[in-house]
């Protein structure tokens, strides 16, 4: 199996903890070893007990450092023959506590192993979240357009949770399981070459058996977690319109689309459980055919007095270590699979995280200290997709001035608004702030001096403060009240539950229409922008809500220079400059009088809505 290099990346990202990891682990399977090799020597003893004492066991003598395993074996064995020839208990005691000491220590060093490991984990699926929010917030507006949010959102949770598996898997399918059978194997072949071979020409049926499954995984495990973003989007697409859904009684044929979808991740999601945990499990079968197959080779050379080269206690403990020779290779095919699950999900991550950024601050960008003389369209066209919804648009907006845009719906007056603050980029002509190209200012300057409300309150679950503090996270209290009191918001907001403490829900649905876009309003005002843009403020509010709200735009607007969108032409004839556009065109300039002089398409507009001067 090729490993994705990303899964060493992240799994190493925390050295120390990766590299206790490994030790801990290495020392559990050591111990883990040691514990069953202790009983070697006293199963020689018991088989030999009421047997001629054939062999002499000498004292153990010291040769050095690279005798020391030798060592250890001569003297295990030298105190077993002097406790079983002089008290059998008592070896028999000295073994119980041998072996039970280094089961003791086994299990500390596993201990561990899973204390770092799950820190590690963690960490990892933090770090990986913080990423990929943050390539998200670095994202441009088109990615949105284009991607589903809650697809997004199942990237961030789930996928990122199998990376976390993954995490694991790598630590044991590259650093404990392999340890653990070189070890195993040696002590194997030291104590029967032939049923060592053996076991090795049956093993790798294992192993294709198991590399089959696998590939099978990764491509079911690929289709749910597509399935699992499909889910997710459709949840915040109904959760979101739960008002439209109950008004059109559409309850059940929503219900109905979301069984399908969610039917169709049951199934996807059992068929990946069924074929990962169907790996171990054929696996310890196939273990199990193996074994058996040993036991009857290793019985035969025993039963067969002639070519006898193994001895009863040496079968038993070559059948004990086999056993546990099974663990690691089994450990391995889980960890495979784990990993062949947790590939997919890692490219649907790197998906988001290799996105094109496309709008980026150029090299050595210019700061924007000040605004102080004008705004300039100069040829400006953009399309999305193949289809220009501007073309060669051209105006300049002198500083202190209001230019408003209106036309009918399609026409690119809200583009125009988000070219400005490089939401997106131009693609033909330039735009200019004081005479030099946007592109050139270092973006995070470029927003920090626009302020922007919408037809839609962009609020946030939280408190009436911090929705405001959200564009001047350093203003006081004072500040907060002064910009509400200016917005015409002072006065409903003390009337709340807990004043300016009340959390105002999820996308500020405890408040009206009126209540939240005048909220938007203070937040623009504390952030006291020098270019404002009000797209459509007021087109979704009601007559009374409109008119407190247009006063508290009158306000937000003093000494503003300010790009304007209406449909209501009502609040836009004292602007210096109107733009009439038509299929991404200005069709018409000029201010209100002048355009009711020309009698045009401004003309029109303005009759439709009962204007006559």
């Amino acid at each position: 199996m090729k490993l994705n290099r990303l899964f060493f990346k992240y799994t190493f990202s925390y050295k120390s903890h990766a590299i206790l990891t490994i030790v801990f682990n290495t020392l559990f399977v050591f111990f883990n070893l040691i514990s069953l090799v202790l009983f070697i020597p006293f199963l020689q003893l018991i088989f030999k007990v009421n047997q001629d004492k054939d062999e002499v066991i000498h004292a153990p003598i010291w040769k050095g450092v690279g005798s020391i395993v030798e060592y250890c074996e001569t003297w295990y064995k030298y105190t077993m023959n002097q406790m079983v020839e002089n008290d059998p208990q008592k070896a028999l005691l000295f073994v119980c506590i041998s072996v039970f000491i280094a089961f003791f220590l086994k299990n500390i060093f596993r201990y561990g192993a899973i204390w770092y490991q799950s820190q590690l984990r963690m960490a990892v699926v933090r770090d990986i979240k913080n990423k990929l929010f943050e390539k998200a917030l670095k994202l441009p507006l088109a990615f949105y357009t284009e991607q589903r949010k809650g697809d997004l959102t199942a990237r961030i949770n789930t996928d990122v949770l199998e990376i976390e598996i993954a995490v694991v898997a790598v630590l044991e399918f590259v650093f404990r399981e392999p340890i653990a059978i070189i070890i195993n194997v040696a002590m194997l072949v030291a104590l029967s070459p032939s049923l060592t071979l053996i076991s090795f020409i049956l093993l790798p049926l294992t192993a294709f058996v198991i590399s089959r499954i696998g590939k099978s995984l990764k491509r079911t495990a690929k289709s749910t977690a597509e399935q699992n973003g499909l889910m997710f989007s459709s949840l915040d697409e109904w959760l979101g319109g739960m008002r439209i859904i109950k008004a059109f009684n559409a309850e059940n044929s929503v219900f109905e689309r979301f069984k399908t979808i969610n039917l169709r991740f049951q199934q996807l999601t059992t068929k990946t459980f069924r074929k990962r945990d169907l790996s171990p499990l054929i696996n310890e079968t196939l273990g199990a055919a193996v074994m058996l197959t040993l036991v009857w080779f290793g019985g035969k050379m025993i039963l067969d007095k002639d070519v006898n080269s193994l001895s009863g206690e040496e079968f038993i403990t070559f059948i004990i270590i086999f056993s546990q020779l099974l663990r690691p290779i089994q450990g391995i095919s889980t960890s495979i699979a784990n990993l062949d699950k947790a590939k997919p999900a890692m490219d649907r991550i790197n998906e988001i995280l290799h996105a094109d950024e496309i709008i980026f601050d150029k090299e050595n960008p210019e700061p924007l200290i000040q605004f102080q003389d004008s705004i300039q369209f100069d040829n400006v066209s953009f399309k999305y997709g193949e289809e220009f919804v501007l073309k060669n648009v051209s105006f300049e907006l002198k500083k202190g001035k209001t230019l408003a845009l209106v036309g009918e719906s399609g026409s690119g007056k809200s583009t125009i608004a988000d070219l400005l603050p490089r939401f997106y980029e131009v693609n033909d002509g330039n735009i200019f702030i004081d005479g030099k190209n946007i592109k050139d200012y270092l973006i995070e300057d470029l927003r920090r001096h626009i302020g922007i409300v919408t037809q839609e309150s962009i609020l946030f679950n939280d408190t009436v403060a911090n929705n405001i503090l959200f564009g001047n996270p350093s203003a006081s209290q004072s500040d907060i009240e002064e910009a509400a009191r200016i917005a015409h918001a002072d006065k409903f907001i003390q009337e709340l539950e807990a004043g300016y403490q009340t959390s105002i829900g999820e996308r500020g649905g405890k408040l009206s229409g009126g209540q939240k876009q005048r909220i938007s309003i203070a937040r623009a005002l504390l952030k006291d922008p020098s270019i404002l843009v009000l797209d459509e403020a007021t087109s979704a509010l009601d007559t009374e809500s409109e008119k407190i709200v247009q006063e508290a735009l009158d306000n937000l607007l003093k000494g503003k220079t300010s790009l304007v969108i209406a449909h209501r032409l009502s609040t836009i004839i004292h602007a210096d400059e109107i733009l009439v556009l038509s299929k991404g065109e200005v069709i018409e300039r000029g201010n209100h009088q002048e355009l009711m002089t020309k009698e045009g398409a401004y003309f029109n507009l303005c009759s439709l809505q009962g204007i006559n001067k």
